[in-house]
């Protein structure tokens, strides 16, 4: 059955419209400061946006273009969001920052560099223009699901932080008020996530907190392939290993369903 998918999948992203290629763009957003993102665009009017917000420290300085096919699950996968139509816009960390802490993510001068990129973003199509985080970056993306016109059209959250684990006392997506929240909401889970800041039992506390949202849902998935880092890495069942394209498909229809 996994052969099957395999083939199927083979066979989309070869019949699939040819996307640009990757740009690495260095915005202007507040004084003096820059907010680089890489770009790439569909063939073709895109079927929506989607900024794509990386866990952990956000940084992809030390990524060279063979690299950002590993790694980060919305990194790896950028490309298969391309392949069904979405201009993708993947986050790095702004000039003025070396990493992202949570307390930047959760901050006003990161909204406001998100503003920024999704006001470029409607400028270059007219598309809707969606938000997508995983693990930490679920942060970024429910931080900045609170803007007010002009802000996003719609929310993905993945692998979203749901409980404080380990000394450092970090924030989780409730410290963003998911109540304020006032788009459609999507979130994708792992029902094998062993990560300790990301219990799947707390998932639907989310999904119901978010009262304020025109439609919201949980989608859970399950298994994928062996492990091949720690829990709370991306090569993991948090980050989706092996079942990316089940994962990315699931997230692709419903932005779409609309």
């Amino acid at each position: 059955m996994k052969l099957i998918s395999l083939v199927f999948l083979f066979l989309f992203l070869i019949l699939a419209p040819a996307a640009s290629a990757e740009e690495r763009i260095e915005l202007p957003t507040r004084p003096g400061v820059t907010q680089p993102f890489y770009l790439t665009k569909p063939k073709g009017q895109p079927r929506a946006s989607l900024i794509l917000f990386p866990g952990g420290f956000g940084t992809l300085e030390h990524y060279g273009p063979a690299d950002l096919r590993r790694g980060n699950f919305l990194v790896r996968s950028r490309d298969l969001f391309v392949a069904r139509g979405f201009t993708v816009a993947v986050m790095d960390v702004p000039s003025d920052e070396r990493s992202l802490s949570d307390g930047f993510r959760l901050g006003a001068a990161h909204r406001s560099d998100i503003a920024a990129v999704i006001a470029y973003l409607r400028q270059a199509a007219n598309a809707p223009v969606w938000l997508v985080g995983t693990s930490r970056g679920t942060l970024s993306a429910a931080n900045a699901a609170t803007l007010p016109a002009g802000g996003a059209d719609g929310v993905v959250l993945t692998s979203t932080l749901l409980r404080r684990a380990g000394k450092r006392g970090d924030g989780t997506i409730f410290d963003a008020d998911p109540s304020r929240i006032t788009i459609p909401v999507l979130i994708v889970h792992n029902r094998e996530d062993a990560c300790p800041a990301c219990p799947f039992e707390l998932a639907a506390d989310l999904l119901q907190r978010l009262a304020r949202a025109p439609r919201k849902d949980l989608i859970a998935v399950a298994g994928g392939d062996p492990p091949i880092s720690p829990p709370c890495r991306a090569l993991s069942r948090h980050g989706y290993l092996g079942i990316e394209d089940q994962v990315v498909a699931a997230i692709s229809d419903w932005i779409t369903a609309r």
